[in-house]
């Protein structure tokens, strides 16, 4: 008997640790949904500025800052409130959520009731950025650049008190700035072809990506090259 009473308790223990790990499983697949920003954002004008995850999308129609577009298979689309939102039947390609009240579809894009501005802003810093402005070519020589042979230089080195802004950064190739060193451009003989300057602002639309390959977001975005 005391046999008997150990075998099935440790039977049990086994099914609570598969319960729990099934559980753990489907939590951390429901909180990647939750977490990834996959909801692309319009404003009133339908015109996309943002991307948002889902639980930031789902705090905006509660309170009443968004709809979300119930988008089908053909293109149709219209605009759909919090409290009908959480009534659509959740399709075989949606993601969803559960809650106790069952089963959320995620929705794809928001369009937010009241802002109806394109903000603007600046690309962010970065050597990737710098290629790009710079066009891919030395700055000092004017020789196109192969990925391996160029590298961003501070014209006024930073052990001289430079900083790493936009106005300071060019590309470089890599024996040009091997040459220069912690020196002035002038002190080496080399000259700039142009004086480095940030680039301008750009509507936010331009800086959105489509990092998550969801399909709905064709219908507000330009495809890039």
């Amino acid at each position: 008997m005391i046999g008997d009473k150990a075998g099935q308790h440790l039977c049990f223990q086994a099914l609570v640790c598969r319960l729990r790990a099934r559980l753990r499983l489907q939590f951390d697949a429901m909180n990647d949904v939750l977490h990834k920003c996959t909801v692309l954002v319009l404003n009133r004008n339908w015109q996309a500025i943002n991307v948002r995850s889902p639980a930031q999308a789902f705090c905006l129609m509660a309170n009443g800052n968004a709809t979300a577009l119930d988008i089908q298979e053909a293109g149709d689309m219209r605009p759909v409130k919090w409290s009908e939102w959480l009534e659509l039947p959740v399709r075989g390609d949606d993601d969803a959520v559960r809650t106790i009240r069952g089963l959320v579809r995620v929705p794809t894009v928001l369009v937010l009731t009241r802002y109806n501005r394109v903000p603007r802003r600046r690309p962010k810093l970065s050597a990737k950025g710098i290629w790009e402005r710079d066009g891919g070519r030395c700055q000092y020589t004017g020789r196109k650049l192969a990925p391996h042979e160029g590298n961003i230089d501070h014209v006024v080195p930073r052990s001289r008190g430079g900083q790493t802004t936009w106005e300071n950064c060019v590309l470089a190739d890599r024996r040009v700035n091997s040459l220069k060193g912690s020196r002035l451009p002038g002190e080496v003989g080399l000259e700039l072809r142009r004086r480095p300057e940030a680039p301008r602002e750009l509507p936010s639309t331009c800086f959105i990506r489509n990092a998550h390959n969801v399909g709905d977001w064709k219908y507000f975005l330009v495809p890039l090259d």
